[in-house]
């Protein structure tokens, strides 16, 4: 699997200027390289690590990125509001009231603002696209703590009723569900399995039996913040090396699984 720069084509952002929160490791550091390597002005923002510090849960901190986007570039013709926690895998009964604030305000409120924020700037351009990070865990439990899977449950629906908001603005709006991928987020699950020694079990649940990595997910970012995708919207892109296609079972007693 190459995960090299895709520079063999007619860059696909050339000349457009999106914002990515999250930007400072992992899934957003990824994207916004890939953005970058297909000819987008990127404005990275992050707590730390990336060329913008900003919460993207603040509003004003959205408003900022967005402004910096407009001032001093000219133009928004994107948003991925990427920046997310994990919360942890405690139960409910193990979970606080502050706990579930905090997740559902970075998962949730940040792609809500992003949205009520970008929308009316990109629409006025013209159109473009606006993406969100959810997560496998939004659509099914097990795959993740349930403040968490909550929270990615309310970006995938936020996506849908927005794309609807937005209908005959041109501005599209989708979700992007990861399965397992290798980030500062998951850094604990991959570490437990080194120390373990069955870092070889990682991923083992979906066909592909790996785990993903970040530049996987950029470069469904890039299809969904480009033209080729023109006439996708409303939708929760899965990218899971098909975890989520199926309901439990065991191989063993599937028949043939293997060629």
């Amino acid at each position: 699997m190459s995960v090299e720069p895709d520079n063999r084509h007619h860059p696909r952002l050339e000349g457009r200027v999106f914002v990515v929160t999250g930007a400072g490791s992992g899934i957003g550091k990824a994207t916004a390289d890939v953005f970058r390597e297909h000819g987008a002005t990127v404005i990275a923002g992050d707590l730390k690590g990336a060329d913008h510090q900003a919460d993207a849960a603040k509003e004003e901190d959205v408003v900022r990125l967005i402004s910096i986007a407009r001032e001093e570039h000219g133009a928004l013709h994107g948003f991925f509001a990427n920046a997310g926690v994990s919360g942890g895998l405690s139960s409910i009964f193990e979970q606080s009231v502050e706990d579930w604030q905090e997740i559902l305000r970075v998962n949730l409120i940040g792609p809500f603002l992003a949205i009520k924020h970008a929308a009316p700037v990109i629409k006025a351009q013209g159109g473009g696209s606006i993406i969100c990070t959810a997560s496998v865990a939004g659509l099914r439990s097990g795959a993740g703590g349930p403040a968490y899977s909550a929270s990615k449950a309310g970006v995938i629906s936020l996506v849908k009723t927005a794309a609807q908001q937005l209908a005959g603005s041109n501005v599209r709006v989708n979700a992007i569900c990861p399965g397992l991928i290798e980030t500062g987020m998951t850094e604990f699950v991959y570490n437990k399995a080194r120390e373990k020694g069955v870092a070889d079990k990682l991923g083992h649940l979906n066909p592909l039996r790996r785990g993903g990595l970040p530049v996987e997910i950029a470069r469904a970012a890039l299809f969904l913040a480009s033209d080729e995708s023109s006439y996708v919207n409303g939708h929760a892109l899965v990218v899971d090396g098909g975890l989520s296609s199926s309901h439990p079972f065991n191989r063993q007693d599937y028949g043939r699984t293997a060629i």
